[in-house]
């Protein structure tokens, strides 16, 4: 989170001098809560007023909320975790009027006795596939299927990071789940990740046509 070390007034005073004034803000999950914490926001009207007049003080918008975890990590509790910060940034973002969350797909394990997560990026041996269709069709799909139902009806749509070490890590995994679950899931366009994975930024801008939410 950069600036996370730094009050929310610091951080905007320094971002708004450089001429910046839209900012995407870390809302829990990996990106921390630093600048931004949802559960306190909407619990506390004196704290929410007091974050909105913050960016209007500094001419600062909000374009989008982060909120990167794993809500289908193996290990239940750590699951939990990261799904309550997505929902509650996910309701915030209603309150703020804005439209976007960005997040990662997540991972789960390889079985329901899993410990750690398991990236599975290749067809063979046949074992890998086995996994794949585990990691899809008993949790991936229904976990977002679910949450992005939640997101629907609170106005707020998904963009997802593609990023190695989980399930949608690139143009193809990310229009599979968005076939699976519906135009509320689209992408965050990070290219940095791509161009990691040997990928070209420009044909996979023209393969995601229509689902980039975020850049």
């Amino acid at each position: 989170n950069l600036y996370g070390a730094k009050s929310l007034d610091e951080a905007l005073k320094i971002i708004s001098s450089l001429g910046v004034h839209t900012v995407e803000i870390g809302a829990g999950g990996y990106p921390g809560k630093a600048h931004c914490n949802p559960a306190e926001l909407l619990a506390d009207p004196k704290k929410y007023e007091e974050f909105v007049a913050t960016f209007k003080k500094y001419d600062v918008e909000i374009c989008a909320l982060a909120c990167h975890g794993n809500p289908v990590h193996p290990d239940a509790k750590i699951a939990a975790g990261y799904h309550e910060d997505f929902c509650n940034a996910v309701l915030l973002a209603e309150k703020l009027g804005v439209d976007t969350v960005i997040g990662f797909s997540g991972c789960p394990g390889d079985s329901e006795g899993s410990k750690y997560p398991n990236w599975v990026t290749c067809p063979w041996p046949e074992d890998f596939l086995a996994i794949l269709d585990w990691q899809w069709n008993q949790k991936l799909i229904p976990y977002w299927k679910e949450t992005g139902k939640f997101c629907s009806e609170h106005g707020v749509r998904i963009a997802f990071e593609m990023h190695p070490g989980f399930c949608v890590y690139n143009p193809e995994t990310l229009l599979k789940l968005r076939a699976a679950v519906g135009d509320v899931v689209g992408a965050n366009f990070d290219p940095s990740h791509l161009i990691w994975q040997g990928m070209d930024p420009i044909a996979a801008i023209r393969e995601l046509k229509g689902a980039i939410y975020h850049v």
